[in-house]
């Protein structure tokens, strides 16, 4: 009896500290759990989302991509002095041109450009240069849009502004909508290229035109040309950079006035220099103003955004200093007169466009020597960092413009490049995947380049990657034979859903 008497305290104390530190278990257990998601340091040891991210019915789904050139390599650096379609005749617009052996549309603009830089150069000073800056690493995406104070007396206007801006676009999935595609791409002939109009080439199925983005946690925004024009009245919004550049720029167009003729539109390209120079065969852009709202939408061609320059402006076969450490010109002279600006660049860094189009890199005003820089992949990083440092230093004093990059539009070759039998056949909507999950951006160059910038990424890399039957493909009436375009879209298509972010954004 006495044994039990003096075991019984003994155990009771024992008890209680189990049950003490059960407790203790438990309350550190819902804390972790609470704070998982909240500390740098526990998320860190989770897989990098970095890489495009599917919905679980897709992933085990092979997404194919070019073995050479996968859209990450595009994004990222090209390191090597690859030869990479010098003659894109067969992705450009001949509209304006005759027939000849180089019907490179690249090739063709930048003769242009060349004599139109040479005639700038020729009456005008040397231009200032600007401040170089070191290539930065990758980073994770920081796509600052414009800030919204939030007062007390928020208008509904200023409160959709505000949800617009917090939608994260990026993720989302693609979706059936039976009232796409927002314009005709037979009708929309006074703004699309014939050779980007999948309605008038022997393509049959037109199902990827019924595709609309829907994002993850939010509505966006229905496009509707009179609305972007209430949204932009008296205001001018420039698309600079390549060809893709311009397939945004005519599918705006078109969506701006549902592919109906307009004669009302005005044709400004002279009041942006964008004329036709002396023996040249079109102008280096183009621009339009609606009448109605005094709205201009213009494009300048600029595929590498940095400065050209001729060497000799009296010899025809000149050759150019490519200023990587200076903005495109178009840039200095006209930005005082531009409220959205969108640039991009990317698919026309590589060796042989430089060779066939007499660039030679130049950094401080001398030809570049130094060999980290030379590297085509640092080059492009190098120049793209030099031009957002230089359009965010002029935000201060432009405190009416919106400024976009926007990141790489996704190439689809299969089983080879464009002149090595690579193609995209596939014309089944969503067979490689509809949903994008993924935290940040795939193109981590694009996203690294704004960091700590008040210019906001245009991310539509990830949610064009699923999108592989939208391509031209070998529907393509400007190619050789056997050549396929799998850089290029449809029009209606991809880039539509480009403008109705873009829209969603200013």
């Amino acid at each position: 009896m006495r044994l039990r008497m003096k075991g019984t305290p003994y155990k009771m104390r024992w008890r209680a500290k189990e049950l003490s530190l059960a407790l203790i278990i438990l309350v550190c257990t819902t804390i972790f759990i609470l704070t998982w998601d909240r500390s740098p340091t526990l998320t860190s040891t989770l897989p990098s989302k970095n890489q495009l991210q599917l919905s679980p019915e897709y992933r085990d789904k092979t997404v194919p991509v070019d073995p050479k050139t996968h859209v990450k390599e595009d994004i990222s650096t090209l390191t090597r002095g690859e030869a990479v379609n010098n003659k894109e005749g067969q992705h450009v617009d001949k509209t304006h041109s005759t027939n000849t052996d180089k019907s490179s549309s690249d090739f063709e603009e930048v003769t242009i450009q060349k004599k139109e830089a040479a005639a700038k150069h020729k009456h005008s000073p040397k231009r200032e240069e600007t401040n170089v800056i070191e290539s930065g690493s990758d980073s994770k995406l920081i796509a600052e849009t414009n800030n919204v104070i939030l007062r007390g007396n928020t208008s509904e206007q200023e409160e959709k502004s505000v949800d617009h801006q917090a939608c994260d676009y990026r993720k989302g999935k693609w979706v059936i909508d039976d009232r796409r595609p927002l314009y005709s791409g037979h009708g929309c002939k006074q703004w699309l290229a014939s050779m980007w109009a999948c309605r008038m080439m022997q393509r049959q199925d037109f199902a990827f035109e019924k595709l609309r983005w829907q994002p993850k946690d939010c509505e966006m925004e229905e496009f509707e040309g009179s609305k972007f024009l209430k949204r932009m009245k008296d205001k001018t919004l420039a698309f600079v950079g390549d060809s893709l550049g311009r397939q945004q720029f005519q599918s705006l167009m078109c969506m701006i006035t549902a592919s109906k003729n307009s004669p009302d539109v005005l044709d400004v390209g002279k009041d942006y220099g964008l004329v036709i120079p002396p023996g040249g065969k079109r102008p280096n852009g183009w621009a339009y103003r609606f009448p109605s709202t005094n709205t201009t939408v213009l494009y300048y061609w600029s595929s590498t955004l940095c400065d050209l320059e001729p060497l000799d402006i009296l010899n025809p076969q000149t050759e150019y200093a490519m200023h990587l450490d200076r903005p495109p010109a178009f840039l200095r002279d006209f930005l005082d007169r531009i409220d959205v600006l969108v640039l991009n660049s990317g698919h026309h860094w590589n060796r042989g466009k430089l060779k066939a189009n007499k660039w030679i890199m130049y950094v401080g005003g001398k030809p570049n020597t130094n060999r980290r820089i030379a590297d085509m992949g640092s080059a492009k990083n190098f120049t793209i960092h030099s031009t957002l440092k230089w359009l965010n230093s002029q935000l201060p004093t432009h405190p009416h413009l919106k400024a976009f990059y926007r990141s790489i539009s996704p190439r689809h070759f299969v089983n080879g490049d464009w002149n090595s039998g690579g193609s995209c056949n596939n014309t089944i909507p969503m067979s490689i995947g509809k949903e994008v999950l993924q935290e940040e951006s795939t193109d981590q160059s694009a996203a690294s380049a704004v960091k700590g910038t008040r210019i906001a990424l245009l991310d539509i890399t990830a949610l064009s990657q699923v999108r592989d039957e939208g391509h031209i493909s070998r529907f393509s009436i400007t190619a050789s034979p056997g050549v396929q375009d799998c850089l290029h879209w449809c029009l209606p298509g991809v880039p539509d859903t480009w403008n109705e972010i873009l829209f969603a954004l200013i």
